[in-house]
């Protein structure tokens, strides 16, 4: 019996590994053939995967968009306007931190440095009519969109025209260069994400007035984890095949594996460093208390987000282990996890940023301060809008790729191990969200006794205090999350 439900909860890993080996097999025996493999043979062997990369690309404005939305328009700072801005406030700061540590790791082991030389020359050919200052500018023109319509399908950029005489153009200045503007496909994410942070905001104030469309952003929300869901479902099969293709048309093999190694180690020590020293030593700052017993007091919820992969199940666990064994207040723990499960996601923010700058070395993109920037503000904004779902980071990992200009196809190099990361992953995600909780509650104990007595923990309240306040939190973020 126990064998059967282990069996059910890990289904999904199990065939996520399956197809990886599957796929990996499947590469090697394909390549065994005598005659080399035309462009259009690999197009065949990799036609499956690539419908499976159509979903995830299908997915990401309406996921992006209605989860960013709901979460931020549900937040009621009326409630405790200090409670969910110190929230916010942690959750933003922790997530930066984690990308730049992740970039900092990235790139001074440079796991992918192993890349393939036509690539670079190509990548490096193509990088050099644009500059630094042009980057950054034009990260910021993306943030504003002039149309939202026009945003869904392109994007703005920054072009250099050089002169014509090749003379004129080896003996002048890019700066000189004469400067044109246009807009190329793709989605413009940075200035959607910006636009639904000021609608959920926007919402949110509107309070009853909001409310109807509110609503119809939180069913999109949920919605649309469901059909990512099912599409991750399906991922078994489409990561065989890309697989399978990209063994095909690797050149050398070794090469790659030695390169998923560094990249897989790579990331685990980011993980290692954010959860066990980065966070705990947050938490001793400003609490003055040593973490050892809080963190242990969470080894269940810890444990539950390995085994599910998804710190949205993972929930309901991870409130009890902070009410009952942290003592934790409930106002404070179920007005904070909901909105952490959903936007606060450090190791998905590290694992993106890592994840893209090591599949850029491997071909030679050079990555510049405006390269670096935009990753960051791309791994960032993919870690609020990731859903807190198995596998969701497959999702908004294309998103990253498109934003610093590398085929949403290359995801594929980083499936063999994801199904491993993303458990860790998860973890440092609860980890986060739990270590959140108990810093906002400890900083936020003379509010909660301004706003109504109320126990630290669920033994010693009342039914005639506190309860009251909980029941209508936790009823507003079953409606919003449940």
């Amino acid at each position: 019996m126990k064998g059967s439900k282990v069996l059910r909860e890990n289904l999904l890993a199990i065939l996520t590994m399956a197809g990886v080996g599957a796929g990996v097999a499947l590469g090697f025996g394909l390549r065994a053939r005598e005659s080399p493999w035309s462009p259009r043979d690999v197009l065949y062997v990799k036609y499956v995967g690539e419908l499976f990369l159509r979903m995830l690309k299908a997915l990401i404005l309406p996921l992006i968009v209605s989860s960013l939305v709901a979460a931020v328009g549900s937040l009621d700072l009326s409630l405790s306007r200090k409670i969910g801005i110190r929230a916010i406030v942690y959750y933003m700061v922790t997530t930066i931190m984690a990308v730049v540590l992740g970039i900092i790791l990235v790139t001074s082991i440079r796991p992918g440095r192993s890349g393939p030389p036509d690539d670079v020359v190509d990548v490096q050919a193509r990088s050099r009519e644009t500059t630094t200052a042009d980057t950054l500018m034009d990260l910021v023109r993306n943030l504003v969109p002039p149309n939202l319509l026009e945003a869904t399908m392109k994007t703005y950029q920054t072009v250099l025209i050089p002169p014509e005489d090749p003379v004129e153009r080896n003996n002048t200045h890019k700066n000189d260069w004469r400067v044109k503007g246009e807009f190329s496909d793709g989605t413009n994410i940075l200035g959607l994400v910006a636009f639904s942070v000021v609608l959920g905001v926007t919402l949110g104030g509107l309070k009853e007035k909001g409310k109807p469309l509110l609503d119809m952003f939180v069913a999109l929300s949920e919605a649309m984890m469901v059909i990512t869901g099912w599409v991750v479902w399906i991922s078994p099969v489409g990561v065989c095949f890309l697989i399978a293709g990209q063994l095909v048309e690797e050149k050398d093999i070794s090469e790659r594996f030695k390169s998923l190694g560094l990249y897989f180690g790579t990331v685990m020590a980011g993980l290692i460093i954010h959860g066990l020293i980065t966070l705990p030593i947050i938490y001793t700052v400003f609490t003055k208390k040593l973490p050892f017993r809080f963190l242990a007091n969470m080894s269940q919820a810890m444990v539950t987000a390995f085994g599910t992969a998804s710190s949205s199940a993972t929930l309901p666990v991870t409130m009890e282990c902070l009410e009952s064994k942290n003592h934790v207040d409930p106002r404070v723990s179920r007005f904070v996890l909901p909105i952490g499960a959903t936007i606060n996601m450090d190791g998905t923010a590290l694992y993106e940023a890592v994840a893209a700058i090591w599949i850029a070395q491997m071909h030679g993109k050079p990555m510049d301060v405006g390269s670096i920037i935009g990753i960051s503000i791309a791994s960032t904004a993919a870690a609020i809008g990731a859903a807190g779902i198995p596998q969701a980071g497959l999702v908004t990992m294309v998103m990253v790729l498109n934003i610093i200009g590398l085929p949403a196809e290359y995801v594929s190099y980083v499936v063999p191990v994801d199904w491993l990361l993303d458990r860790f992953r998860t973890m440092i995600n609860v980890l986060g969200d739990s270590i959140g909780a108990g810093l906002v509650y400890h900083m936020s104990k003379a509010d909660l006794d301004d706003i109504g007595s109320g126990a630290s923990d669920t033994e010693e309240s009342s039914p005639g205090d506190s309860r009251t306040d909980v029941s209508v939190i936790e009823h507003k973020h079953q409606q919003a999350f449940s």
